[in-house]
C-alpha cells in the first residue's frame, strides 16, 4: 500500500472515531402523537423530555446547517426507534407534498355499533384528530351529501363499519372522502349486479335493509340471508315490513334498555316506522357490517314472511303463515312474562 493512501484511511477512521454520535438515546420504542404542527422549540422539548435526545445543541445546529423551515414539521403519530441517525429524525417530522411528515405512520380507524351519525362522530373522534362535533356537522351538511349523492337520510349508507388506517390528524373532510373511496370499491360490478336482481333500486335501500336485518339479529350470523328474504318477500307482495327496530329507532334513545316494546311504542307516527309506512325507509337505522350487505344480497331460498322471537330469546322462529306466526308469538309472549316476572 502506498504511503499516501495508507495515510488517508486511516484519516478516514480517524475522522470517524472523532465525529460526534447523533443517535437517538433511547433504548426502547418512543411515540409521539402531535395534534397540531410542532414548532422546533416545542418539538426539540418533547424529545428531551421523552429521553430521545441527549444534546439540544445537534438538534438546532442540524437543522440551522441544513436550512431547515421550522414550520415544516408535521403533526401525526410517530414512533422513533432506538439508536435513529438524527438526520433521518428531522426528516421524519418533516412535511412531504401531501402535508404529511416523511416518517408519520397511520393509525386503525374502527367505527361499529353506530345508529345514529353522532355515533360514527364520537367512535372516529377518538382515533383521529377530528372532533366529533365537527364530523357530524361536516356529514349532514346538505352540501357533502349532494357532493356524494345522498339524501340527508341516506349519507350513513355510505360509512361501511371496519378497521381502516388513516393518518392520525385526518380531518371531516378527509375522513368522509376515504370513506367514500372505501364505499365505491366495496359496490363493485357483481354486487351492483345482484342489487338489480333483487329488484332494489339503489345501494342505500341495500343498506337500508341490512341495517333493519342487523337490528333484528346481530350475533346469530346464519339467521341474516333469512331474515334478509323473508322481507324481501315482503317487499315483493307489498306487505309493510313491520320491524320493530324501525320504529325503535324513531325514538332516538329513549327507548334503550327496554326490554319490552309495547304498542304505545310501535304507534309513533315517523318515516322510519314500517308499521306506518309502505317499503323501506329514507336511510339505515344503524350501520351494519359488510357480511350483512352481502347477506341481503346473497339471501336465503326461503318463502317466510313472519318472524318472531324464540323463547330463551336466542334467535327467531320462521313461519310463511299468520297461523304458525301466531303460534310462534303466543309461545314467545308466554316466555317473555316468565322471564320479566322472574327479573322483579
Amino acid at each position: 500500500m502506498c504511503l499516501f493512501a495508507y495515510t488517508l484511511l486511516n484519516w478516514s477512521r480517524l475522522t470517524n472515531y472523532l465525529r460526534p454520535d447523533t443517535r437517538t438515546i433511547n433504548n426502547k420504542e418512543v411515540t409521539f402523537l402531535f395534534r397540531e404542527d410542532p414548532g422546533e422549540e416545542f418539538l426539540l422539548a418533547q424529545l428531551m423530555k421523552n429521553g430521545v435526545l441527549k444534546d439540544p445543541e445537534d438538534f438546532k445546529e442540524y437543522i440551522k446547517t441544513n436550512g431547515i423551515s421550522t414550520s415544516n414539521f408535521a403533526a401525526g403519530k410517530y414512533v422513533i426507534l432506538s439508536g435513529t441517525q438524527l438526520s433521518d429524525l428531522i426528516d421524519g417530522f418533516t412535511k412531504d407534498e401531501n402535508g404529511n411528515g416523511n416518517a408519520e405512520i397511520k393509525v386503525n380507524v374502527d367505527f361499529n355499533r353506530c345508529r345514529f351519525v353522532e355515533d360514527i362522530g364520537s367512535n372516529i373522534s377518538k382515533c383521529i384528530l377530528a372532533d366529533s362535533a365537527s364530523i357530524v356537522e361536516y356529514i349532514k351538511d346538505p352540501v357533502t351529501c349532494e357532493k356524494y349523492g345522498f339524501t340527508q337520510h341516506q349519507i350513513a349508507s355510505m360509512f361501511l363499519p371496519n378497521r381502516y388506517k388513516m393518518y392520525f390528524d385526518t380531518d371531516a373532510e378527509e375522513f368522509v372522502a376515504i370513506m367514500a373511496m372505501e364505499y365505491k370499491k366495496f359496490w363493485n360490478e357483481q354486487r351492483l349486479n345482484k342489487m338489480k336482481s333483487l329488484g332494489l333500486k339503489s345501494q342505500s335501500e341495500v343498506t337500508t335493509l341490512a341495517s333493519i336485518v342487523y337490528s333484528e339479529q346481530s350475533k346469530i350470523k346464519e339467521e341474516w340471508p333469512i331474515i334478509a328474504r323473508l322481507y324481501l318477500n315482503r317487499l315483493r307482495k307489498g306487505i309493510r315490513l313491520q320491524s320493530d327496530p324501525t320504529f325503535k329507532y324513531c325514538w332516538g334513545r329513549e327507548l334503550d334498555g327496554v326490554e319490552r316494546l309495547l304498542n304505545k311504542h310501535k304507534n309513533i307516527d315517523c318515516s322510519y316506522n314500517t308499521y306506518k309506512i309502505n317499503g323501506l325507509p329514507p336511510g339505515p337505522i344503524c350501520l351494519a357490517p359488510e357480511q350483512v350487505i352481502d347477506a341481503v344480497l346473497n339471501p336465503a331460498d326461503v318463502a317466510y314472511i313472519f318472524m318472531c322471537g324464540k323463547p330463551g330469546g336466542n334467535g327467531h322462529n320462521f313461519a310463511v303463515t299468520n297461523r304458525e306466526h301466531e303460534k310462534n308469538a303466543s309461545d314467545y309472549r308466554k316466555w317473555l312474562k316468565n322471564y320479566l316476572k322472574e327479573k322483579e
